[in-house]
């Protein structure tokens, strides 16, 4: 059921009926050359057009002709169905009729009317063969309704899977099939969401709900077209309160809809910066922020409750005012048919009548009521099918799917773009290549270098032919591509990017993506995997794959994530040399790795593009300088081209000054000493050593140790935990229980009124029918006006209740977060999507243990309690026939649950795992089509979708049977009641009066209570989320206050200065992997230190254990001679400022996250203070040039702006606090170089004065730093300045080496 309409309010039952309704139902970066050039990024949001809902015919499109007739069977069986449902009224009826004819001829008896003792016996007899006559017909009718129910119920559901399963098949089919224009404008996310949710939307919609919408439309015009048949003036008068119920209906949902709505999105605001903030959660802990930005989440969650709230008092107000017409309206159908009767208005104005028309009414009513959530779910596939259909019927301009085209059979690999212009489809006024002209020879090497945004990608994207260019042309061995067969094209090019792409497979599958459309596609498994192996030997690759657990045959985990970046690369450049491509697209391949991982990536590279025509891409120029040829880009254009030593020897050249951008100054000896080739080998192989080492080794899934889960609580505890966080709202929730209770006993009061005023009818006295009759109505109105008051205090105290608990449950979830030490969020269980996920989805779940559920459960079991209780005390022998049929009925309310709601939560967690196959190929749709792979995705898709399918293809059968019982059993146990009924009353062991009060307070009373199962998931999912919130609860030390005694705080001014002494550390989560071997250094107050190293050496560690993100296992890190676990943990990261690679902004204005670095209240921090932090960051000229300078919104995660831009912000934001320690991690290793230098002179500035610790991978950046200390296998391997270590020629030195861009070692000399 959608959220916009509260669905705990449709859930009580109408009188008579309680068992027969179903239960519930990219943003790119602007290119930064400089300070000047600099400009603030605006997004443009363009107005989507609107995808129109299609026809609900459409849906069926892919359905078969067997599938719709076998449709159209369940349909009329449906119908049929539905339109004999209300024939249980007439049979009531009769049967009532039969009550009333015998009461009479009993009462004539007593009254000793002549000759009438004597008939009674015959009366009597009579009595019991109507009864038993009409008791069997309702039996029989029950039959029929069971086995039309079945057929309708598997048929649909049947049908259902198999063309969901066709739809989801050409879905994926279509998007992989789409060019990336299409993804230019269609996120990953939607993909996903559009595989994951709206095909499921579209199963739903194309399944039992069309059959059970013409059941219950059938239930609505047959009811009404007996009503009227039966009495039409008695019908008439019951149809006024329609337009009244319908208003009612509608003023509600109008606003509770609007409320909820409006809760909703301030949930989704506060989810976003929920997102942002545990996304980024280091820097909160680092900036001491989480008290601040719990108080901005503490506003938006303030404002769902007000929201709520206003909904819990219409939901309360419009369910009081409807129950309270519907009872009013029995009371009228009760005055009006004694009128009927004592008027004698034709042969059918009886008791019985009057029971069918009411009861008949009544049922089509409540028909039409429950049918609502049935179309909405149509409703919703329809406007699903609208956007998923559009794109199964796109046909893209350049379409992989198309088998036209020409396929040369030999291909040189000669390229070249001859007056290119072109300008990305989503942004069709920024052009990206201006008329550029580029040739690329065979077989030979071709750089592009330049900044960001000069167009070097989209070349990339040009040769691929993801795009095509608006004008000019781009040709393979002198043929336009746009003649060439797409995929034909693309299995002549093996390409490499800068992020690798792997699949959820095993290494020798993933290279194989590399074989799919090439000679080798169908050649004999043998050769395929010599050829993977040979791939992997050249790839550098063979030797690592070697030594993880299975080979070839291990599992590399979603998007590899069990593998280093380096052993990523090397696999992802097996895959596209494996088939022997004639073009090999190297897009900044090594630019994410560490220098060390570099030099082993860069080495299987050059082996790779050996005899290939190659095109690279790399802001490192080192890795490019012997480069056949260079082209340098600028802005769309050519700006010069040579190689690296022509273009070095030209005066003013922009390449040279890229080169000293990034150059390493160089030490006398170290430039007067040759190194033999071998030694640069050796150098080469203990780089792969280290890359490789055991410690990187992927551990399989199945050896993994798994921490024990915690035991989940029971269903009692977690409502007395939540009762104890929620004292303050005790008092409404037991006086909601009260009126609960009240609600309770309305049912049992209906009952005796209902059995008075079939006594009425039975008195042959008109006047005294009269008199009863009124009498009867107007308890009924009192009754109406009793439940319309207890209804409406009912929901309101419960969903008012409710709505201001889990408003404090996500206030108290959000700081138990951002209070959970930092390796709490090293647990893959607790990544930002599920946190964030939990902190909106948990509270909601457990309004099914504290909201209106809980009300209405209170209610269900008070109607049970009370019902038995009345129906043996009035008539003990039928009330216990009566309650010995109660567990059916109950097994009737939980098989709705089951089949209706539960079948859909189990269908949609049947396709998890193929939606996770489908979103993969989705989300790496680009390398897809790269690869070729559509149809080998497509056909893992297909085959992951036919276990689901024959599974509930199984289930289907049993549970349109047993959902055909439950439909049926409300006839047969009413029909048994009946009998026995007439059978006690025939012989006067109970009167009519108590066979009624049994049958309504009883009977009926189980039925309504049987519908407490529909509540049953909420309780089930409000277990599991109480369980998992109480856990986090209980859980982590909390935010930290500030303290204002601590140890050292106030014994003398800091200094900054940083000491490790012999310090050992495991990551928590690793604990078998040591990262730290005894590490000590020593930093003065004042000194700038660099750390230098290999990824995984240990660098970043420290950066954390300086920032008491973690505990070292051994030794002592001390600042200013005191142990830091001795500070008051605010305190002391008060004297740090951290500056990560990723600057972390969140949505709001420039000026606010500035502020967040404030030690001071907002209110004390004065213009100046701003400004001069900016200036000092070199971002004040910047933000003074924007429209609203500091009042600028920066967008989610400061989307807004450039990186150089959040860059220099968030160093800002550090100079705030005027920090005594200035941590540095890799801060500008994401900045192309013309960002890289202005945010360097920022950087230099912030760390005059100040002990600063620095990590960088560009060696440029520390060249020039007071000591530099290089980690390797955690520990200090060799320290001193730039020029001594480069003396030494050690560890550094061959870092150095790795990233020299001097023309050659001989021109050195």
């Amino acid at each position: 059921m959608d959220k916009s309409i509260p669905p705990a309010k449709t859930r009580r039952k109408f009188p008579f009926f309680a068992s027969r309704g179903a239960a519930k139902p990219s943003d790119t970066e602007i290119p930064v050359s400089g300070e000047k050039k600099e400009e603030s990024k605006v997004e443009e949001v363009v107005e989507e057009p609107k995808v129109p809902p299609v026809s609900f015919f459409t849906l069926f499109r892919f359905a078969t002709r067997g599938e719709l007739l076998l449709n159209l069977l369940g349909l009329i069986t449906a119908g049929a169905a539905g339109a004999t449902s209300p024939l249980l009224s007439l049979f009531f009826g009769n049967l009532t009729q039969d009550f009333v004819a015998f009461t009479l001829a009993v009462t004539q008896a007593q009254t000793g009317t002549p000759g009438s003792a004597a008939q009674l016996a015959i009366a009597a007899a009579n009595f019991r063969k109507t009864s038993a006559k009409n008791a069997m017909y309702m039996t029989i009718l029950g039959l029929a309704v069971c086995v039309t129910t079945y057929i309708y119920m598997h048929t649909w559901v049947v049908t259902s899977e198999r063309i969901s399963k066709r739809i989801r098949e050409r879905y994926l089919q279509a998007v992989l099939r789409q060019d990336p224009a299409f993804f230019d404008t269609v996120g990953a996310g939607e993909i996903v969401t559009r595989i994951q949710t709206d095909t499921h939307l579209i199963q739903l919609g194309i399944s039992e709900k069309v059959a059970l919408s013409v059941f219950y439309a059938a239930g609505f015009f047959s009811g009404f077209i007996l009503a009227f048949v039966r009495s039409w003036r008695l019908a008439l008068v019951m149809s006024t309160m329609l337009p009244f119920m319908t208003a009612i209906g509608g003023f509600m949902a109008k606003y509770v809809t609007q409320y909820t709505e409006e809760s909703l999105k301030h949930v989704a605001e506060g989810g976003t910066l929920a997102e942002e903030t545990i996304s980024t959660v280091r820097t909160a802990h680092a900036f001491g922020t989480q008290e601040t930005l719990a108080a901005l989440y503490d506003v938006f969650v303030a404002k769902a409750r007000t929201a709520d709230i206003k909904a819990a008092i219409f939901t309360g107000g419009g369910m009081g005012a409807f129950y309270f017409a519907i009872f009013a309206s029995y009371g009228l159908a009760f005055s009006y048919g004694v009128t009927l009767v004592n008027r004698h208005e034709g042969p059918a104005a009886t008791a019985g009548t009057v029971v069918t028309v009411f009861m008949a009414i009544m049922e089509g009513t409540f028909a039409l009521v429950v049918v609502g959530p049935q179309v909405q779910a149509i409703a919703l596939a329809m406007g699903a099918a609208g956007k998923l259909f559009a794109t199964i019927d796109r046909v893209p301009p350049i379409d992989s799917a198309d088998t036209g085209g020409s396929k040369p059979a030999v291909v040189a690999g000669a390229l070249s773009l001859e007056a290119v212009r072109f300008a990305y489809p989503s942004r069709p006024d920024v052009p990206v290549l201006k008329g550029i002209s580029l040739a690329f020879p065979a077989g030979k090497t071709t750089a592009l270098v330049g900044a960001s945004g000069s167009g070097k990608s989209s070349v990339i994207a040009l040769v691929e032919r993801f795009y095509d260019p608006e004008a000019g042309v781009v040709r393979l061995d002198g043929v336009d591509v746009r003649e060439l067969n797409v995929k034909y094209l693309r299995s002549q090019i093996g390409l490499v990017s800068q992020e690798p792409t792997l699949f959820n497979a095993t290494v020798r599958d993933n290279v194989a993506y590399g074989l799919l459309n090439s000679q080798y596609a169908d050649a004999p498994e043998a050769e395929r995997f010599a050829r993977i192996q040979e791939a992997c030997v050249r790839a550098n690759a063979h030797a690592f794959v070697g030594r993880l657990p299975q080979g070839y045959d291990t599992l590399v985990g979603e998007r590899g994530f069990l593998l280093s970046g380096g052993q990523k690369q090397r696999i992802a450049i097996a895959r596209a040399i494996v088939a022997d491509p004639k073009i090999l697209l190297l897009d900044e391949a090594t630019s994410a790795l560490d220098t060390e991982s570099e030099g082993v990536v860069q080495n299987a590279l050059d082996n790779a593009r050996a005899g290939r025509t190659t095109i690279t891409i790399a802001h490192r120029l080192s890795t490019i300088k012997d480069a056949d040829a260079i082209y340098v880009m600028g802005e769309g254009a050519v700006l010069e081209h040579g190689t690296h030593n022509e273009l070095l020897g030209r005066a003013g050249s922009v390449y040279a000054q890229l080169v000293e951008a990034q150059k390493l100054r160089h030490g006398t000896e170290l430039a007067t000493s040759t190194v033999a080739p071998e030694d640069s080998k050796i150098e080469t192989r203990t780089a792969s050593a280290s890359c490789d080492s055991p410690e990187k080794h992927i551990v399989p899934a199945s050896n993994k140790p798994k921490p024990a889960q915690p035991s989940e609580l029971g269903l009692l505890e977690v409502f007395v935990k939540l009762a104890r966080l929620n004292r303050e709202s005790w008092r409404k929730y037991i006086v909601g229980a009260v009126f609960a209770v009240l609600c309770g006993m309305i049912y049992p009061a209906y009952g005796v009124i209902f059995s008075n005023g079939i006594l009425a009818f039975s008195d042959p006295d008109p006047h005294a029918r009269r008199r009863l009759g009124d009498r009867t109505a107007l308890y009924m109105f009192l009754v109406a006006i009793g439940a319309g008051i207890c209804i409406s205090m009912q929901n309101w105290l419960f969903g008012s209740a409710a709505a201001s608990f889990i408003g404090k449950l996500r206030s108290l979830l959000f700081r138990a977060v951002l209070g959970q030490e930092i390796q709490f969020f090293d647990k893959e269980d607790n990544n930002t999507g599920s946190l964030t996920s939990n902190l909106s989805d948990h509270p909601q779940k457990v309004k099914g243990l504290i909201g209106i559920t809980l009300g209405a459960i209170i209610e269900c079991l008070a109607t049970l309690a009370a019902g038995w209780i009345v129906g043996l005390i009035f008539a003990w022998k039928l009330g216990l026939v009566s309650i010995a049929c109660s567990p059916l009925l109950f097994l009737t309310g939980y098989i709705r649950l089951r089949v209706i709601v539960l079948k859909d939560e189990e269908n949609k967690l049947a396709h998890v795992d193929s939606a996770q196959i489908a979103c993969e190929a989705a989300a790496t749709a680009r390398t897809v089509a790269a690869l070729t792979g559509e149809e080998h995705c497509c056909g893992r898709y297909s085959n992951s979708l036919v276990l689901p399918l024959q599974q509930a293809t199984r289930a289907a059968f049993w549970s349109a049977l047993l959902y055909a019982l439950s439909q049926t059993m409300a006839f047969w146990v009413i029909s048994l009641v009946f009998w026995y009924g007439a059978v006690l009353v025939s012989r006067q062991e109970c009167t009519t009066f108590q066979f009624f009060i049994t049958l309504m307070a009883t009977t009926f009373g189980s039925m309504n209570a049987g519908n407490v199962f529909t509540f049953a998931g909420d309780l089930s999912s409000a277990k599991m989320a109480g369980t998992s919130m109480i856990r986090l609860l209980e859980s982590g030390p909390g935010i930290p206050p500030h303290s204002t005694t601590t140890a050292g705080k106030d014994s003398e001014k800091p200094e900054g200065h940083l000491k490790f002494d012999n310090i050992h550390f495991n990551y928590p989560t690793r604990q078998g992997v040591k990262v730290l071997r005894g590490l000590s250094f020593d930093v003065k107050p004042g000194e700038y230190v660099a750390l230098v190293g290999a990824s995984g050496s240990g660098k970043s560690t420290v950066i954390q254990l300086i920032e008491r993100f973690y505990e070292p296992g051994e030794g002592r890190i001390s600042l200013d001679g005191n142990g830091i676990d001795s500070l008051d943990i605010q305190d002391y990261r008060s004297r740090m400022a951290l500056v990560s690679q990723e600057p972390t902004l969140y949505a709001g204005t420039i000026r606010f996250n500035i502020l967040l670095g404030a030690l001071k209240p907002e209110a004390e921090v004065t213009d100046q203070e701003i400004e001069d932090a900016c200036r000092d960051a070199n971002i004040l000229e910047f933000i003074q040039s924007l429209p609203k300078g500091f009042e600028t919104e920066v967008g989610g995660k400061g989307s807004q702006l450039s990186g150089g831009q959040k860059q220099r912000i968030a160093i800002a934001r550090a100079l705030m606090r005027d920090p005594k320690v200035l941590l540095l991690d890799e801060a500008t290793s994401a900045l192309d170089s013309a960002s890289e230098k202005v945010v360097q002179q920022a950087l230099d500035t912030a760390a005059a004065g100040r002990t600063t610790i620095a990590i960088a991978h560009r060696l440029s950046t520390i060249q020039n730093a007071d000591r530099i200390y290089f980690i390797k296998e955690g520990v200090i391997s060799e320290f001193g300045t730039h020029d001594e270590l480069l003396r030494r020629n050690g560890d550094y030195s061959s870092f150095v080496r790795l990233q020299a861009l001097e023309r050659t070692t001989k021109s050195s000399i």
